[in-house]
């Protein structure tokens, strides 16, 4: 890749030229009339400016609002089902409830996850990451329980 000799000087000049053009880090340049799409000619035929983006979104006392309460539906389900459980869940069909209960409890608790990373709460986002996690244990000790982990195993159906 031989060619000409460049200038050096002239291109960093140039370089600098440009640098000067633009603005400061903090500072916002108004976008163009006219201009709907970044980088679509304005009327002067300047291209427009993206705005800045904020670095987190600023959550609305609405959305936060909603995702408390989707975090404390999973919250208040997984405490229902791991400590106040009404039903026998031995085995048969009122283990399969208990055990789709328990899947239950880690959906709601995905779905406070998700919403508490949308709106980027830390809180709400480690108690429903700790209401997922409870369900999926409620599954393990299940399975645990009817496996040949211990000496005497349960049993899926009943008789």
């Amino acid at each position: 890749m031989t060619g000409p000799p460049r200038d050096w000087d002239k291109e960093m000049a140039e370089i600098d030229k440009l640098i000067a053009k633009t603005p400061a880090q903090g500072a916002r340049e108004p976008v163009v009339q006219g201009a709907r799409e970044p980088g679509s000619q304005g009327a002067r035929g300047q291209a427009a400016l993206p705005s800045p983006r904020a670095a987190a979104p600023v959550s609305s006392r609405r959305e936060a609002l909603g995702t408390w309460v989707k975090v404390l539906l999973g919250a208040g389900v997984a405490t229902a089902v791991a400590f106040y459980w009404p039903y026998a869940h031995g085995c048969g069909l009122q283990l399969y409830g208990y055990v789709a209960a328990a899947a239950g409890v880690m959906v709601v608790g995905l779905w406070g996850i998700v919403a508490s990373w949308k709106a980027r709460m830390g809180l709400a986002h480690l108690i429903a990451l700790l209401s997922m996690l409870l369900g999926g244990a409620l599954i393990a000790k299940t399975v645990l329980d009817r496996s040949s982990y211990p000496k005497v195993p349960s049993t899926w159906r009943c008789g």
